[in-house]
């Protein structure tokens, strides 16, 4: 079939028929045999339809009870094979082979019928009845005998079907084909020449039947002919056509005719035989021929639906082997044995009140497969309901609107339809349709209100529910659905929708934005409540949103202005009397209400006994009488409050200059600047201030960090110094553990300015540091060291060197211990006090030789060890080193090592241990203070002015 050229035919026709419903043709020829999903045509494209228009009309095929051969593609658009068609099975000998079927769409209902015709393919070969056929030919027969053959029967039609024969070998016998009326032929074997008994008994022939499909398909059969002598006369019928009818569903056994042939011949040469020769329609399945007689009779079941026609070929045939043929035509007669079949090609469940009158609700097709009057059909619906049936074509009715509807009357109908037919006895059948009536969008949603007022506290959180709106409609399910729609407007130039939102299926009207009462007081929109209809209805309602006020703003003061350019200050003339205006503080408050009625309180004053503020005026006024002990400047400090929950406040300075004239005031003028200054630069002062404080904290880290590497470095210097020992013990010295040092005496200088708000002390420092380290084991040396700056807080600043003084230095006899005049051995070794201690200027001069001693020691030690930089830098020894800690300094260093606290606390305690003492030392006089220096002066004068 692939190699064959198949040829599609299309013809079109559309006709537009009444009642809105669409009714064309459309034919498609294909061959049989096509595979499956093969395109049989474009029947969007054919009838004129959009592919969208398949889709949303539900495009489907509707074949009735036939099968379903062809399938609809609505995606394409296009008619493809579903299942395998094969022709001779589906019309047998009749053509043309066509199916019949039709397209339904909905919305709106429309219907096509479409006929496809199908096409023979040659898929069968010619075949005979029987492989072989036996005759008996009398020698005496003559030239131009003719034998009637048993023709091929061939299911194809047209081309592909039966057309010529050939007979093999052709030396006694040739072949005549005669064309019938029903366009079959018949084949008839001719004798050219008499037979010979005597030479030939038997003879065997080939018949091969050929059809005209290409390639050409063939079938043989096989012809053996036995001699005979004698009989010359064939048999003859009576007619070569005999027609006859029987009626459908007859019993087995009725006779339906009888044939009848004759022969000329004597004895058993006439004897006649009659055959059925048919091969197709299933003849002889249903009818039997009586081979003595001719009698046909009915052995199978007709029926008129199946088949209408039957043909039987008959043949007679004599003992010699002489034959004649003849047709017999049945006629099938209709009874009235089937009901009209309703088949519902689509159908409304629902449909609106307001149809118009006309509107197709229901499409069926009526199906009645007999002829004649019992398949014509009637059909009608029962009374007092508004619609009716009409007819659109032969066997298609539809069901419409009669009048209008009204769902409030009838939500409902249940429409009978019923189909008979003309038959007698008439059959009919009946189907019932319920329909719906929907809902009509007639009624508009109505508010609850006719108009809204809601109220909302300003500061409120976006998002916040307000109020919400509530409207009803009247409709039914989809039409009565509200939806609330927020009306496009303008608040003072900006959209509504900025302000306010609204929900659509709830009717909560959320604030899209925190409310300032200050800014906006109130506002109005406008809601639309619209319900699911289509076309929606709708209805519209005002809401008015007010904002009510909250403490959200503190007092602002106006007056006296507060400005960082210029001072304002009021004068008050020495004379003012109890009660005189000085001033009146003029503060508003932006909020409504209680929240912006201000109070007025005097918070703090340079005298609060002179002065006082109104309550509710801000009027400032004197309590009594001006006196010249009063201060020139006068600053008041004014707090604004106002009565809000919670309340708000704001202070103002107000600047009083107590003087009877202009040329006062301009004296004491600067001072107030300054304070605005000290104001203005307060923050700078603080970020300062965090940056020093974060600078000295690393430099402190720094410092530690290296005089901890540098003790350590002094330590491996000092344990091979071998420095004298001076075992000089202060007064209330108290030994504890073998160690002993003296008390720390600090001289701060205090420097205070005259205004004490720029700076109300200046850091101190120490003047002079005097340090006594002793020695456990007696080898140690006490020192005395000065210092007139602290090194740790300018440690790049060098310390100035001086000779040591001569005339502080003792001859070694005068030297105390056991350089010179030394006390008793315990004392050397730390056992206990003096028993007659020292008085404060012995003390000073043994300390300035031991210091000057120390100088002259270490100035041997080469350029090797550590040298002196500064005045009065001694060497220690390695027992020396826990008494470094007390603000000692190293040779060779900027650096200051300074004592822990333990130790100063140790050494305070012995300090009181001392003091507790009934020591001698306290009833020895008090040695003489020695001379003051120009610069110890200096420094006594300026403690006295400050």
């Amino acid at each position: 079939m692939s190699d064959r050229t198949m040829t599609r035919q299309v013809l079109l026709f559309i006709s537009v028929l009444s009642l809105s419903s669409v009714h064309g043709q459309v034919s498609y020829s294909i061959p049989e045999e096509m595979a499956k999903g093969s395109l049989v045509g474009n029947i969007a494209q054919d009838l004129g339809l959009d592919i969208n228009r398949l889709k949303s009309g539900k495009a489907r095929i509707y074949t009735g009870d036939s099968a379903e051969y062809i399938e609809l593609n609505k995606e394409r658009g296009v008619l493809l094979i579903k299942d395998r068609i094969d022709r001779e099975a589906l019309c047998g000998q009749t053509t043309p082979c066509a199916l019949h079927f039709q397209i339904i769409l909905e919305n709106p209902m429309e219907f096509y019928t479409i006929t496809v015709e199908i096409t023979d393919v040659n898929d069968n070969n010619p075949s005979f009845e029987k492989s072989d056929v036996q005759f008996k030919i009398s020698e005496s027969a003559v030239s131009g005998a003719k034998f009637i053959l048993d023709g091929a029967m061939d299911q194809d039609v047209g081309i592909n079907g039966l057309q010529r024969y050939t007979l093999k070998p052709a030396d006694n016998f040739a072949l005549e084909l005669h064309n019938q009326a029903d366009g079959n032929k018949n084949v008839e074997m001719v004798l050219k020449k008499p037979l010979d008994r005597e030479k030939v008994e038997q003879i065997s022939l080939i018949l091969t039947a050929v059809d005209g499909g290409e390639p050409p398909l063939s079938g043989t059969m096989q012809i053996l002919i036995t001699v005979l002598d004698a009989n010359d006369n064939p048999p003859v019928f009576t007619q070569h056509i005999y027609k006859a009818t029987v009626t459908e569903h007859s019993p087995k056994g009725t006779l339906v005719t009888s044939v009848s042939a004759s022969d000329a011949d004597h004895g058993s040469n006439s004897k006649v035989t009659y055959s059925v020769r048919n091969t197709l329609d299933d003849v002889r399945e249903m009818f039997d021929v009586n081979e003595d007689n001719g009698e046909i009779r009915l052995i199978g079941n007709i029926d008129y639906e199946k088949t209408r026609r039957f043909q039987i070929s008959l043949r007679a045939s004599d003992d010699g082997g002489l034959t004649d043929s003849c047709k017999v035509i049945v006629e099938v007669v209709d009874t009235n044995d089937n009901k009209p079949n309703i088949n519902i090609m689509s159908k409304s469940n629902v449909i609106s009140e307001d149809a118009k009158a006309g509107t197709v609700v229901t499409m069926m097709n009526i199906q009645d497969p007999d002829s004649g009057d019992n398949g014509r059909v009637q059909c009608s619906i029962n009374e007092n309901i508004p619609f009716a049936m009409k007819s659109t074509s032969n066997n298609f009715f539809t069901v419409v609107t009669d009048s209008d509807l009204d769902r409030e009357r009838a939500p409902e109908y249940n429409i009978s339809v019923t189909c008979s037919d003309e038959g007698v006895p008439s059959l009919s059948s009946s189907v019932t349709l319920t329909l719906q009536i929907s809902d009509v969008n007639d009624n508009a949603p109505v508010f609850e209100r006719s108009s809204y007022e809601a109220y909302i506290i300003e500061n409120n959180t976006p998002g916040l529910s307000i109020f919400t709106v509530k409207a009803r409609d009247a409709d039914w399910n989809q039409n009565a659905r509200v939806s609330y729609i927020l009306e496009e407007s303008s608040v003072n130039g900006v959209p509504v929708s900025s302000y306010v939102s609204v929900s659509a299926d709830s009717g909560i009207v959320h604030s899209v934005r925190s409310f300032d009462y200050e800014q906006i007081k109130d506002f109005q929109f406008s809601v639309k409540a619209q319900d699911g209809g289509s076309p929606p209805l709708s209805s519209n309602v005002t809401v008015k949103i007010m904002i009510q006020d909250q403490n959200d703003n503190a007092p602002q003061v106006l007056y006296p202005v507060q400005t960082s350019s210029s001072l304002v200050a009021e004068m008050v003339p020495r004379s003012a009397d109890v009660g005189y205006l000085v001033t009146k503080v003029v503060a508003v408050d932006v909020d409504s209400g209680q929240n912006a009625w201000l109070s007025y309180k005097l918070q703090k004053g340079t005298d609060r006994a002179l002065f006082e503020v109104g309550l509710q005026n801000g009027e400032i006024r004197t309590i009594r009488q001006v006196n010249d002990k009063d201060a020139v400047k006068q600053r008041l400090t004014v707090v604004v409050e106002d009565n809000g929950q919670s309340s708000r406040s704001a202070t103002v300075n107000v600047n009083v200059v107590v003087a009877d004239s202009f040329p006062e005031v301009l004296s004491e003028f600067t001072d107030f600047t300054h304070d605005k200054d000290y104001n203005d630069n307060l923050t700078f002062y603080l970020v300062l201030a965090l940056a020093v404080v974060s600078f000295l904290f690393i430099t402190c880290l720094v410092v530690i960090i290296s005089v901890k590497i540098y003790r350590w470095r002094q330590s491996r210097v000092l344990y091979h110094s071998n420095l004298p020992v001076i075992p000089y013990y202060p007064p209330r010295y108290a030994d504890t553990l073998g160690t002993g040092t003296l008390q720390h005496v600090y001289n701060y200088e205090v420097c205070r300015t005259t205004d004490s708000r720029k700076s109300d002390c200046k850091f101190v420092r120490p003047c002079s540091q005097n340090v006594l380290i002793m020695d456990p084991s007696s080898t140690g040396t006490m020192q005395r060291m000065q210092s007139e700056q602290n090194i740790l807080d300018e440690p790049d600043s060098p310390l100035e060197q001086k000779p040591p003084n001569a005339d502080w230095r003792f001859t070694q006899g005068q030297r105390p211990g056991p350089s010179g005049a030394g006390g008793p051995p315990e004392m050397a070794m730390g056992t206990g006090p003096w028993p007659n201690p020292p008085t404060e200027a012995e003390q000073l001069q043994a300390l300035m030789a031991a210091a000057n001693e120390v100088s002259e020691a270490t100035a041997t030690l080469g350029p090797g060890t550590m040298g002196l930089s500064t005045r009065y830098s001694p060497q220690f020894t390695l027992q020396h080193v826990p008494d470094y800690r007390q603000n000692v300094y190293i040779p060779g260093s900027t650096a200051t090592l300074t004592s822990n606290p333990q130790q100063q606390q140790q050494m305070a305690a012995q300090q009181q241990a001392l003091q507790a003492q009934p020591s001698e030392a306290s009833a020895q006089p008090e040695p003489p203070k020695a001379a003051q220096t120009p610069a110890s002066k200096k420094k006594s004068t300026k403690k006295e002015k400050k």
